[in-house]
Protein backbone atom coordinates (compact mmCIF):
# COMPACT_ATOMS: atom_id res chain seq x y z
CA UNK A 1 0.00 0.00 0.00
CA UNK A 2 1.43 3.34 -1.02
CA UNK A 3 0.56 5.25 2.18
CA UNK A 4 2.43 2.88 4.56
CA UNK A 5 5.33 4.67 6.30
CA UNK A 6 6.84 2.25 8.87
CA UNK A 7 5.84 -0.46 11.38
CA UNK A 8 5.94 2.07 14.24
CA UNK A 9 7.88 0.12 16.87
CA UNK A 10 10.76 2.58 16.34
CA UNK A 11 10.31 6.23 15.44
CA UNK A 12 12.64 9.10 14.61
CA UNK A 13 12.27 12.29 16.67
CA UNK A 14 14.24 15.27 17.94
CA UNK A 15 15.89 14.62 21.33
CA UNK A 16 13.93 16.37 24.11
CA UNK A 17 17.13 16.29 26.23
CA UNK A 18 20.51 14.54 26.17
CA UNK A 19 20.11 10.76 25.99
CA UNK A 20 22.31 7.72 26.43
CA UNK A 21 21.38 4.39 24.83
CA UNK A 22 18.75 2.75 27.03
CA UNK A 23 17.46 5.99 28.57
CA UNK A 24 13.75 6.65 28.68
CA UNK A 25 12.52 9.76 26.87
CA UNK A 26 9.21 11.60 26.82
CA UNK A 27 8.55 13.54 23.62
CA UNK A 28 5.66 15.96 23.90
CA UNK A 29 3.05 14.66 26.31
CA UNK A 30 2.21 11.26 24.86
CA UNK A 31 5.22 9.68 23.15
CA UNK A 32 7.50 7.64 25.42
CA UNK A 33 10.32 5.45 24.20
CA UNK A 34 13.77 4.10 24.93
CA UNK A 35 16.78 5.66 23.19
CA UNK A 36 18.54 3.40 20.69
CA UNK A 37 21.79 5.40 20.89
CA UNK A 38 23.48 8.33 22.57
CA UNK A 39 22.25 11.77 21.49
CA UNK A 40 22.79 15.41 22.41
CA UNK A 41 19.90 17.61 23.51
CA UNK A 42 18.06 18.76 20.39
CA UNK A 43 19.71 16.20 18.10
CA UNK A 44 17.62 15.21 15.11
CA UNK A 45 17.24 11.69 13.77
CA UNK A 46 16.99 10.24 17.28
CA UNK A 47 15.68 6.66 17.25
CA UNK A 48 13.28 5.65 20.04
CA UNK A 49 11.86 2.16 20.59
CA UNK A 50 8.18 2.40 21.53
CA UNK A 51 7.50 -1.28 22.17
CA UNK A 52 9.07 -4.04 24.18
CA UNK A 53 10.31 -4.83 27.67
CA UNK A 54 13.19 -2.80 29.12
CA UNK A 55 15.09 -2.34 32.36
CA UNK A 56 14.78 1.41 32.92
CA UNK A 57 16.15 3.71 35.63
CA UNK A 58 13.62 3.89 38.47
CA UNK A 59 13.02 5.60 41.80
CA UNK A 60 14.92 3.35 44.21
CA UNK A 61 12.42 3.65 47.07
CA UNK A 62 9.38 2.56 45.02
CA UNK A 63 7.95 -0.94 45.26
CA UNK A 64 5.67 -2.55 42.68
CA UNK A 65 4.24 -5.94 41.89
CA UNK A 66 4.03 -7.47 38.45
CA UNK A 67 1.21 -5.85 36.51
CA UNK A 68 1.26 -2.54 38.40
CA UNK A 69 1.18 0.59 36.26
CA UNK A 70 4.49 2.31 35.55
CA UNK A 71 4.82 6.08 35.13
CA UNK A 72 7.56 8.33 33.77
CA UNK A 73 8.80 11.11 36.06
CA UNK A 74 10.11 13.49 33.39
CA UNK A 75 11.60 15.88 35.96
CA UNK A 76 13.89 13.21 37.40
CA UNK A 77 14.03 11.04 34.24
CA UNK A 78 12.99 7.76 35.87
CA UNK A 79 10.19 5.22 36.24
CA UNK A 80 7.96 5.55 39.28
CA UNK A 81 4.75 4.15 40.74
CA UNK A 82 3.47 7.70 41.37
CA UNK A 83 0.75 8.69 38.91
CA UNK A 84 0.27 12.31 40.01
CA UNK A 85 2.12 14.67 37.68
CA UNK A 86 3.67 11.80 35.69
CA UNK A 87 2.93 10.02 32.39
CA UNK A 88 1.71 6.41 32.24
CA UNK A 89 4.17 4.47 30.06
CA UNK A 90 3.51 0.79 30.73
CA UNK A 91 3.35 -1.95 33.33
CA UNK A 92 5.88 -3.60 35.60
CA UNK A 93 6.68 -7.09 34.35
CA UNK A 94 9.07 -7.83 37.20
CA UNK A 95 8.65 -7.11 40.89
CA UNK A 96 10.29 -3.82 41.92
CA UNK A 97 11.64 -3.84 45.47
CA UNK A 98 12.94 -1.02 47.63
CA UNK A 99 16.56 -0.38 46.73
CA UNK A 100 16.34 -1.42 43.07
CA UNK A 101 17.56 1.41 40.82
CA UNK A 102 15.97 -0.07 37.68
CA UNK A 103 12.56 -1.52 36.92
CA UNK A 104 11.53 -4.02 34.25
CA UNK A 105 8.72 -2.38 32.28
CA UNK A 106 6.69 -3.37 29.23
CA UNK A 107 6.02 -0.19 27.27
CA UNK A 108 2.49 0.63 26.22
CA UNK A 109 0.70 3.66 24.83
CA UNK A 110 0.91 6.62 27.19
CA UNK A 111 -2.63 7.80 26.41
Amino acid sequence: MKNFVQPGDTITVTAPYALTAGDGALVGTNIFGVACGTYANGATDVELKLEGVYDITALSTDTASIGALAYWDNTNKRITTTSSGNTKVGVFVGAKINGDTTARVRLSAAF
